[in-house]
Order: structure tokens, then C-alpha cells, then sequence
């Protein structure tokens, strides 16, 4: 089961994921979500959240590079939080949480391996994904082991009870 939501960006995917995910009790999950960081009510950057709480600065404004638009991005950190979650080797669990699949992510060389180690053993995912976006990105989308649902402002607040009971349906709990 690979459930991969994409949509404009602001329209609520990463609100999603923690929706689904706080509705899967009996269903053990590794991973991340991202949230915005915000100063005086401006977007300052993102931070990322593993689920078991740790956090972590994915991207900050700034020129530190490497960058994507305005935001300097901390690879290495993003790296050193996220990684270890996302091993099918060591961390066994019955769904891999990834939000998201972007820019800014995938500026990880580190990550872009370990997502497609992910992808070739029979793990269970719960993703986004940039709408936008050509080569590796396109790539995935195009995979034909995965269900891409594309998130609008319409759809979002039913999505969340239907992929959580569709998640555990799936995985038989």
C-alpha cells in the first residue's frame, strides 16, 4: 500500500498527514511531517517533526547554501534526524511516513536513496509529493505501484477519516 498525496502547496497535505496519522491507532509508523515556522505572522521556514517527536530546522530564510528560493536549506540536519526512520533494515514498522517529497528534501542525495531503497522492498507508504516538479519527482509519480490523490481545499477534510480507513483496511488491522 503507497498512498502519495500532492496538491498546490498551502493547500493542507502535511495537516493531512497528521490527520491520518493521529487516526491510525494499532498501526506502528515511523517518519516526518514538516510545519512551517513563522516570526510576526511571515513564513520564516520549516522544521521537521519525526513522530516520535524530535525536531529539527529543514529550512530557514537565508543565503546559507545550498538554497531554493529564499530558504537556506540544513541538509545535513535534515539528514541526521530523518534518516534512521526511514531504514526498512532497522526500523520495522508497518507504515513509512514522508512529508514530503520536494526541493527542499531532495537536495538530500542521502534521502533520494533511501527513498528508492524504500520503494524496491514491499514496505507500506504514506507520502507527499510536490505537484510540480520534473525528473526524480516526475519519476515517482509515474510509478505504477503507487496511488497518487491529489489534495484540493474541496476534498482535504473527508480525506483524512477515508485514507486512515483505507490505510487500515489495507494492512488488515
Amino acid at each position: 500500500m503507497r498512498l502519495f498525496l500532492t496538491g498546490n502547496p498551502g493547500v493542507g497535505k502535511s495537516t493531512l498527514i497528521r490527520a491520518i496519522v493521529e487516526r491510525l491507532e494499532g498501526i506502528t509508523s515511523a517518519g516526518f511531517y514538516t510545519e512551517e515556522t513563522r516570526q510576526s505572522g511571515q513564513r520564516t521556514g520549516f522544521r521537521i517533526v519525526t513522530l516520535d517527536g524530535r525536531a529539527g530546522t529543514l529550512a530557514f530564510s537565508g543565503k546559507q547554501t545550498p538554497t531554493v528560493g529564499k530558504y537556506s536549506i540544513y541538509v545535513e540536519e535534515f539528514e541526521k534526524l530523518v534518516l534512521r526512520y526511514l531504514d526498512p533494515v532497522t526500523t520495522l514498522v508497518d507504515l513509512y511516513v514522508i512529508d514530503e517529497i520536494g526541493k527542499m528534501e531532495l537536495l538530500s542525495h542521502k534521502f533520494r536513496i533511501s527513498l528508492i531503497e524504500l520503494l524496491a522492498q514491499p514496505t507500506n507508504l504514506l507520502a507527499t509529493i510536490s505537484k510540480k516538479g520534473n525528473g526524480f519527482i516526475e519519476q515517482i509519480k509515474d510509478r505504477s505501484d503507487l496511488e497518487v490523490i491529489e489534495v484540493t481545499r474541496k476534498n482535504r477534510d473527508q480525506l483524512a477519516k477515508e485514507l486512515a480507513r483505507k490505510i487500515k483496511l489495507q494492512l488488515g488491522k
